[in-house]
């Protein structure tokens, strides 16, 4: 019971940094370029300014979106596919992608400096630095 406690009051505290989800296939505005998500048979292929830089499979797009305060544009986004969560950093050009490795559908994502912390189906996880890390119970605020 603990547990759910800490971790609904973790989630009403990250309430601000939390962004839904999206099916929205583009073009989006990124800090280096237009993102666009095409389908390419079985799945969709990502393409930032018409180059194509990720092809992943999938039945229907979804991708949580962090955005830059300033101009409102996209700076990274998550992306669900058939083998799993996917990063792409679109602050610099090529994209960084980050395949996370691990099979699961992301509930909820919040955005940290230099990690995202998502709701899967499995529980809470932390991706950072390319490593995925189980969340248990604690006290650490996320903003």
């Amino acid at each position: 019971m603990k547990r759910l406690l800490i971790a609904a009051l973790a989630a009403t505290c990250l309430a601000s940094s939390l962004h839904a989800q999206t099916h929205d296939t583009g073009p989006l505005d990124t800090p280096t370029g237009k993102l666009q998500f095409a389908r390419d048979g079985h799945g969709f292929v990502a393409l930032l300014q018409n180059d194509a830089f990720d092809r992943f499979g999938a039945n229907a797009l979804t991708h949580f979106d962090e955005l830059n305060s300033a101009d409102d544009t996209v700076a990274r986004t998550l992306v669900q596919t058939d083998a799993g969560p996917v990063l792409y950093d679109l602050r610099r050009r090529p994209p960084l992608v980050q395949h996370i490795g691990a099979r699961m559908t992301v509930r909820r994502v919040f955005w940290q400096r230099d990690e995202v912390v998502m709701q899967g189906s499995q529980g809470w996880f932390r991706f950072q630095r390319g490593v995925l890390t189980r969340l248990q119970s604690s006290t650490t605020t996320y903003h």
